[in-house]
């Protein structure tokens, strides 16, 4: 463990040069999310039209089958970390995650329009993407000192944005050129996921090997850290508090009365400002710590219903957009840096999908509440609900998290190993 006389992390003795660069591994992961984020987004981007105003579900219906497949995705990254921090195989659980999604997307070819079936294929993308995410977050958190994280999770969610910002287009072309044909985009979005999974094959190196440990001991050992404690505590709360981006899209598509054609392009926005922002974000993180980055964060999403509260014009939909790409640049890859050193390396998975579950098991929460509301109240007072909800939530947060970061309870592992 180092430590500076201030009490804050401080890099092990490198050759010069050597803490500057992004590793390889984090580069790697990096194409792997990009080349899915685009198959997965091509569906995200169409999914709530499909679903409301294609197969005609109410808002609650909607938020309720979100809220449900973000819970079983939290649920199974437990499974995840669980499984790849026993044997050390995080490239394989990551792999198989990523596999997983790729199939769901012929799930949706296949089921045409029986309800049944696309449930039943969103669990199954929802599952890959559950198994997959504390694996990869952990290859990520292995691959550098802990005073590098804040940089390479922003170099690697930078990429994975990437992915996010060509999808919606990529989703808009196919739909231009078939004439809204749905199944158009389910084909090319399975071939373009099953690329990203021979990537993995091909170029990710496979986590170094590491002290079998059961996993109930890691996560005894996490959960008995008050410092990663406060952490988990603070996100889900504030995961509470937050509505998902796609009923914000929808409050934009309704109240500027968007054309449907046009619905896909709406997470561009978002996706261009978490684009530009993530390094940067991650690298202020690194400078001054992430605890302010992430309150941050949300602030700027509390802008954004704010912004929808007051009446919306096109300046509105410019702003809102822009406020979703700095909360998610100065939230999600600064979560998992602030959280991963305080996590040995033999249990750095398991830790993790511990904070990603607990997140997310409370955005379901949001999200299916958000969703009740609008259909029983109104989406006007059901905003302003969810506005003072993630107020109260951030100014918790502020008491909660650490004052500061913490360094790791062990160094990083070596560098990672083919497999």
């Amino acid at each position: 463990m180092y430590l500076a006389a201030n009490g804050r992390p401080e890099a092990p003795p490198s050759p010069s040069g050597v803490g500057r660069r992004v590793p390889g591994t984090v580069l790697a992961l990096g194409a792997v999310s990009l080349v899915t984020d685009v198959s997965s987004e091509m569906v995200t981007a169409v999914l709530p039209l499909y679903l409301v105003l294609g197969l005609g579900l109410s808002p609650l219906q909607f938020g309720f089958l979100d809220g449900l497949f973000n819970g079983a995705t939290a649920l199974v990254r437990l499974l995840g970390g669980r499984l790849a921090d026993r044997g050390g195989h995080h490239k394989r659980v990551a792999g198989a995650g990523y596999l997983l999604s790729a199939l769901s997307r012929l799930g949706l070819l296949l089921a045409g329009g029986a309800t049944g079936g696309i449930a039943a294929s969103l669990a199954a993308d929802r599952l890959g993407k559950g198994i997959r995410t504390a694996p990869r977050d952990a290859l990520i958190s292995l691959s550098g000192p802990p005073e590098t994280l804040g940089r390479s999770f922003g170099v690697h969610r930078a990429m994975d944005t990437t992915g996010a910002l060509l999808g919606p287009l990529v989703a808009f072309a196919v739909l231009w050129a078939t004439a809204d044909a749905y199944d158009a985009v389910f084909v090319v979005s399975f071939c373009v996921g099953l690329l990203g999974v021979l990537l993995l094959v091909g170029y990710v190196p496979g986590a170094a090997s590491a002290p079998r440990t059961p996993s109930t001991t890691v996560k005894h050992k996490a959960l008995r850290d008050p410092a990663f404690r406060r952490i988990l505590y603070a996100a889900s709360l504030l995961g509470a508090a937050t509505i998902g981006d796609a009923f914000l899209y929808l409050l934009l598509q309704r109240s500027l009365d968007l054309s449907p054609t046009l619905f896909p392009l709406l997470p561009l926005g978002a996706a261009a400002g978490y684009l530009l922002l993530a390094v940067p974000a991650g690298r202020i993180a690194d400078r001054v710590g992430r605890r302010l980055p992430f309150l941050f964060g949300h602030a700027a999403l509390l802008g954004a219903y704010a912004m929808l509260l007051a009446p919306v014009s096109w300046t509105t939909l410019v702003v809102v957009l822009a406020l979703l790409g700095i909360f998610y640049a100065a939230t999600d890859g600064v979560l998992m840096a602030l959280a991963g050193p305080l996590l040995p390396a033999h249990g750095r998975a398991s830790g993790l999908a511990i904070l990603q579950t607990g997140q997310a098991l409370a955005r379901l929460v949001g999200a299916a509440g958000f969703g009740a509301a609008w259909t029983f109240w109104g989406q006007g007072p059901a905003l302003w609900v969810a506005a003072f909800a993630l107020a109260g939530a951030l100014a918790a947060a502020w008491r909660v998290l650490p004052s500061r970061d913490v360094t790791a309870q062990s160094p990083p592992s070596s560098a990672p190993e083919a497999s």
